[in-house]
């Protein structure tokens, strides 16, 4: 869940929503990926390379509109959301079908639907659990929910809630679920998945193929069924250096994560374009609240007004110079990136100010030479350089920043016990909205409040109510006072937003990354 030149969602917008009039067709789109894919199931994705490629193997019954916010319709042609948010009427689409030419039916709805919420199977469950029931009637899907939810058409669009083949899990070998998607999984071959590709080719931790789906229901601006493409070659290149050799010897057309310190190399490179796209990705410290350490000993990082002048005493500007060569920007809401629904602009967040930390330190009562210890990843030159900023920055507030690095197994057991002060962390969303995140960093019974263990009842309520409250205004508010309420605890170190960097070919239009890091390839073309 974990985790561009910054272009306006707007751009991302006009590149997803209004393909050019005449499209080059054909040609196979080599993509190198820093990390390889394990499974791609809609229910069984839980990291990061696996996500982001589901929705290019499997449609989901409502779609995220051009501006990334709004739900428009998917495989279902209609929907519509009871006034007492209680149950979603859906139509599907005429002559669906799975890759492999296969009538997509409501049976087939009802089957995912039901696994996807199924808490035995997919850690995903939780994001659909006000459904109670899912019924299928020729092509009309009803699905009756618990409660309220003002999420589930925004869940209906979300990689966990893809379409799968009924027919192909039942025939699968296998005496699981599990087994039966891992056996679907290592075949490939159309049949399993109505997406624009279908897994044609894999071998682990080194290549993946995609192949068109020639029945796509969605259709190009040329009139015929997208992908434009006739398939994707995945190579996974895990060194950022020989990714960026083989682009510019022209071996693959497209690098990921390109590393910060490299786009301007790459910006100013002719036969390049050098995408910074606008992500959801934020780069924060959860701060141990506890008024003991895991040692027992008393933490000077209670005191909210500690928390607020190490807030102060950082200067994000520099950290973005260090960090992202400029490629950044510093949080603006304290709960989530400036590209999330419901995300208030409280820039600047903690701006600068020396002086203003020194007086919160003096009124705190720190001694001088207090030691706090900065739990860091083991070998992130990244989180090496937050270190040694943050160490200057907070020395003039008598602060002895020491560090401790740790590998990623290690930190994540030490946020989850509390056994440590503050340490690096970071968040992109998987959906779209604001529940997930601030569910999250913010309410306690969640996550521990990302294991800071701060606990505020009225954001707890706040957040409880949010949850069912079908009014979108009274919903905002909820989240605008969460944003309020949380900014002014300052359990994390609040610091930046990163863009998502791929160095793209010129000879490759439309491809697209979207806030949420998923890869979109259907619309994309390659001119050689």
């Amino acid at each position: 869940m974990n985790t561009r030149r910054i272009a306006s969602a707007l751009a991302l917008a006009a590149v997803l929503g209004t393909p050019a009039a005449a499209q080059d067709r054909g040609g196979i789109l080599n993509f190198a990926r820093y990390d390889g894919s394990q499974l791609v199931d809609p229910i069984y994705a839980d990291r990061n390379p696996d996500i982001w490629m589901v929705g290019s193997l499997f449609d989901t019954l409502l779609r995220l509109g051009a501006d990334g916010k709004s739900v428009e319709p998917g495989l279902a042609e209609s929907y519509e959301l009871a006034a007492d948010g209680k149950s979603v009427t859906l139509k599907l689409r005429s002559g669906l079908t799975f890759a492999d030419g296969s009538p997509l039916t409501g049976a087939d709805v009802v089957f995912s639907l039901d696994r996807a919420r199924n808490g035995d199977l997919s850690s995903w469950a939780g994001l659909i659990g006000s459904i109670d029931s899912v019924a299928a009637d020729g092509d009309r899907i009803t699905i009756a929910l618990k409660t309220p939810d003002p999420t589930i058409l925004t869940m209906l669009a979300t990689f966990n809630t893809a379409i799968v083949s009924k027919a192909a899990f039942d025939a699968a070998p296998g005496a699981t679920d599990q087994e039966k998607s891992a056996a679907i999984f290592a075949k490939g071959g159309p049949g399993v998945g109505s997406g624009p590709f279908y897994l044609c080719g894999f071998e682990q931790g080194a290549t993946m193929d995609f192949c068109a789906n020639k029945g796509y229901w969605r259709q190009g601006a040329d009139g015929k069924p997208l992908p434009y493409l006739d398939g994707v070659h995945f190579q996974v290149i895990p060194d950022d250096a020989t990714r960026i050799l083989k682009l510019q010897a022209g071996e693959v057309d497209v690098a990921e994560f390109v590393p910060f310190a490299r786009v301007a190399e790459l910006k100013a490179d002719e036969k390049l374009n050098m995408e910074l796209f606008p992500s959801t990705r934020i780069i924060y410290s959860p701060i141990n609240v506890r008024a003991t350490r895991a040692d027992g000993s008393p933490n000077p990082l209670a005191d909210v007004r500690v928390r607020q002048a190490l807030n102060y005493a950082t200067d994000k500007a520099a950290l973005i110079g260090l960090v992202l060569h400029g490629a950044g920007k510093p949080m603006s809401s304290p709960l989530m990136a400036a590209a999330t629904q419901d995300a208030v602009n409280m820039d600047p967040l903690y701006g600068y100010d020396l002086e203003k930390a020194k007086a919160l330190i003096a009124e705190a009562g720190l001694p001088q030479g207090t030691k706090i210890t900065f739990t860091t990843l083991a070998g992130s030159a990244d989180d090496a350089t937050i270190f040694a900023a943050l160490q200057q920055m907070w020395a003039p507030l008598g602060i002895d920043l020491v560090v401790e690095q740790v590998d990623g197994p290690t930190r994540g057991a030490k946020n989850r016990s509390g056994e440590f002060d503050i340490h690096t962390y970071g968040w992109v969303n998987d959906v779209n909205d604001a529940s997930q995140v601030v569910g999250w960093l913010g309410h306690t019974p969640t996550a521990n409040a990302v294991g800071t263990g701060w606990e505020d009842a009225t954001f707890n309520g706040l957040y409880e109510a949010a949850q069912t409250e079908m009014d979108p205004a009274k919903r905002t508010d909820a989240f605008a006072q969460m944003q309020k309420i949380y900014a002014e605890a300052a359990p994390l170190l609040f610091m930046y937003e990163t863009p998502f960097a791929v160095a793209v070919s010129n000879e490759v239009s439309g491809y697209v990354q979207t806030p949420l890091g998923a890869n979109v390839f259907e619309e994309a073309t390659v001119s050689r």
